[in-house]
């Protein structure tokens, strides 16, 4: 057990102008339901284009580096037909992975239930796997990780950019971003594997926070996700461990 001080947990204030009572907590209620209903409805419609998305043939043989050795794009599948790659930031030359996407893997769900669902998950990075690899074992031993620093693979799908990058991702230009050249960004990738070929079904480059099922849960509190400066900045769990906090518990 870790001999350092216990956590500081913020203490959130309750906004007195909101206390009222019960009738008017039903009144915003029910109204706050109709719009939460048409949310509902909308995201129905959304889930089904996002399936209906064509499947796009992905053409090049990736080989990607993991711990073990070396493992192919059809490899991460395993005996699944799906796989959900979330492309993690971790700069070639940085001994760490951003924290901000590290939280984002430590709120994947039970991979045995993606499993039953015919579904594989990895993760890629661009760094090289001998600086991917101390970092995974610390925070995420149970999840695959691996390397795409020996393939265009991070480039190709717009997940990092340099002089291979062919455009800037209509995500950066609705945001009106510029192309940020020798970077990585977080982004999540969906593929199908069919009749031995690989197909590119889906991607996200933007709102990547609204995966994290911890951002869902806070999301129904009255202080929202605390994001920083507003809250302390959520831990890897190699720094929950440094301080004794095991996990599943405070």
């Amino acid at each position: 057990m870790s001999s350092q001080a216990p956590h500081p947990f913020p203490k959130v204030e309750l906004d007195t102008t909101q206390i009222g009572t019960t009738d008017e907590w039903r009144t915003a209620r029910l109204n706050l339901l109709a719009k939460e209903q048409e949310y509902h409805r909308l995201y129905e419609t959304i889930l089904a284009e996002r399936q209906a998305l064509p499947f796009v043939p992905v053409t090049k043989d990736y080989t990607f580096q993991s711990i073990d050795g070396p493992v192919s794009l059809k490899d991460l599948f395993g005996t699944k037909s799906q796989l959900i790659i979330y492309h993690h930031m971790f700069e070639p030359t940085a001994d760490e992975g951003c924290h901000g996407c590290s939280f984002i893997v430590a709120n994947f769900p039970d991979l045995r239930h993606l499993a039953d669902k015919d579904t594989a998950a990895a993760v890629v990075s661009i760094a090289p796997i001998e600086k991917i690899a101390p970092y995974k074992e610390k925070n995420f031993p149970a999840i695959p990780w691996v390397s795409s620093a020996s393939t265009s693979f991070s480039y190709d799908f717009h997940a990092a950019f340099d002089e291979r990058s062919d455009h800037l991702p209509s995500e950066f230009q609705a945001a009106g971003g510029t192309n940020p050249t020798g970077s990585d960004v977080p982004a999540f990738l969906v593929f199908k594997l069919q009749g031995g070929q690989v197909y590119h079904t889906y991607s996200n480059l933007s709102r990547i926070d609204n995966l994290a099922a911890t951002h869902l849960w806070l999301d129904m509190t009255p202080a929202g996700r605390q994001d920083e400066p507003n809250g302390p900045a959520f831990k890897t769990p190699s720094e929950y461990a440094q301080e004794g906090r095991v996990s599943g518990r405070i």
